[in-house]
Order: structure tokens, then sequence, then C-alpha cells
């Protein structure tokens, strides 16, 4: 796609956002190349390929959101076709915009956005029930990928961490005897909040599944240059970047998961075991709410 003056500005707008998440930074690069995209189908006033500010513009911006919350700016199709984006996603997609607009010295945008339709959670049975399942499946022979799987829901489910929290665990954040764990809070939705550590408790089920992971886990950081990351991966992959001659960057197993890979393991586990199937929500987002809200519940329950 040409590279206009107006994306230019842009991408220097956006380097200068201070403490932005990993997952507001893949947020804001979705907007960048939709609007790219747009501007290459002339969607868009000439003006906005010149001048940032009036890549911005309410009437500019307002062309752009109808043609991305339709799915027309998709680069990827979904099952043959390019459906229209989900509510979450266009709730994301209006708190980047203004994201950069507050960079550009731009006012809010007057266009709605309104807070996303979260989906439901497990009730607290479910949640019970996937701790018992967990706990008879550690007492068994496990898959390497079910294993770290079993670790991860067990952590979620004690500490009620986002995905991107989990992602940067460490193990020097574990305690002695791994009755505990080092959790540092990320600010949502692109704020500036400081961060917030706490120290939780961990439960005998994230004790065991924590037993199991960290040997095999230890074994896999030795093929690859050592990370204390807490989450690696489990098979050979590929830097998603490519050399002069085309060919993929393999990186080793055992380097550290990213969130985008925590996810996705997530996904693939839920459709893989029929058992964990009709226990977890698609989202690991509905977990963690489900997690949270019983928390809450029980601290409730002491007041």
């Amino acid at each position: 796609m040409p590279d206009y003056p107006s994306l230019t500005a842009l991408d220097t707008l956006l380097a200068t956002l201070p403490d932005i998440g990993e997952a507001r930074r893949r947020q804001l690069g979705m907007v960048r190349r939709e609007l790219a995209a747009a501007l290459a189908r002339d969607a868009l006033p000439v003006a906005a390929r010149r001048n940032v500010r009036r890549l911005l513009a309410t009437t500019t911006l307002d062309t752009y959101l109808r043609l991305a919350e339709s799915g027309t700016l998709r680069h990827r199709l979904v099952g043959g076709r390019r459906p229209p984006t989900s509510a979450p996603t266009n709730q994301a997609r209006y708190d980047c915009l203004n994201l950069a607009r507050k960079a550009a010295g731009l006012p809010r945008l007057p266009l709605g956005g309104g807070a996303p339709v979260l989906r439901p959670t497990p009730e607290s049975g479910r949640l019970t029930a996937l701790r018992r399942q967990l706990d008879r499946d550690l007492a068994g022979h496990l898959s390497p990928g079910r294993i770290r799987l079993t670790a991860v829901l067990a952590l979620l489910l004690d500490t009620r961490s986002r995905s991107g929290e989990l992602a940067v665990q460490r193990i020097t954040h574990l305690t002695d005897g791994h009755t505990g764990i080092h959790t540092r809070r990320q600010p949502q939705h692109g704020t500036s909040a400081e961060p917030e550590s706490e120290w939780l408790p961990l439960s005998n089920l994230s004790r065991a599944a924590l037993d199991r992971w960290l040997p095999l886990r230890a074994e896999l950081v030795s093929h690859a240059h050592g990370t204390s990351r807490l989450w690696v991966s489990l098979r050979m992959n590929h830097a998603g970047t490519l050399d002069d001659e085309g060919r993929a960057t393999l990186r080793p197993v055992g380097m550290p998961l990213e969130e985008n890979g925590l996810v996705t393991s997530y996904r693939a586990g839920r459709y893989r075991y029929d058992e964990l199937r009709r226990l977890l929500p698609p989202k690991m987002e509905q977990l963690r709410r489900a997690a949270e809200e019983r928390w809450v519940a029980t601290q409730t329950s002491w007041m």
C-alpha cells in the first residue's frame, strides 16, 4: 500500500503514546492497517492522505468506522468472507482512535462508542466442576500441552489474571514451595494508571499443576537460550519475519510464550479435550471474569 504522509505522521504519534500495553499496541496496529486500506481504496478524502489531523477528523473517521465495522477492511477472510466485526472489536477501535486523537490534540470522538457487550460468564458451579476435572487430570498421564494448559487454568482461577498478566509471569514470581505468586496487574483500555502489584496465595490445585509443569518447562528451556518466563513454547515455531531469501526465522522450543500464544493454546485445548469443552467458555477472558466474580462474592460473604 502507498506510504501516505498522514500515515507516517500517525506512526510518529502512536510511537509516542506512553504506558500502552502489548494488547493495545496490537489494536492500534489493526486500526493503522484499516486506515491504510481505506485510503488505498480511495474511500476517504484525498486530504486525509496528506495531513494526519484530516485523517483523524470526525468526518473522515465516520466513513472509516462504517467500513471497518462492516468488515470491508478486514485483511483476512473468515470462512471465505469478511463478516462485520464484533462489538468488543468495535469498542477497541473506537478507544484506539481516541488515543490517537488525544495525541494529535483533538477532542474525543462524538461517535457513540459505548461499553462493549460482554459475553456471559460461567456459573460458579462450572468453576467448581472445572477444578475437580483439573485435579483428576493431574492424577493421570498428560501430554505436554495438557500439562501446560492445566497449570495455566489453575493459576488463572487462583489469581484471576488477564492473559497479558499471565504472559509476563516468571518463575521468580513464585514463592518458596509455590504457595503464592507475585502478580502485576496491568492497566486496561490504554489508561496511564500505575500498575498494581500483589501477592496472591495459590491453591493445592495450582501447586500440583506447577509440580507437573516446572520440570517439563526446565527441559524445554534447556533447548533455548534460557528465560525466567513461567510459560514457554512446546514446539519449534517462527518469529514471524523472513530473511532476505524469504525463509522464516525459526525459534527453538522453550521460548517465552507471548499473550497470543496463551490465548491460542486455551482455544485449541478447549476444542481438543472433550471433558474441558463443556466446562470452559469460548474466551479465556470469560473464565477470568467468572473467577473474579466468584472471588468478589467470597469477599462479600465475609462482610
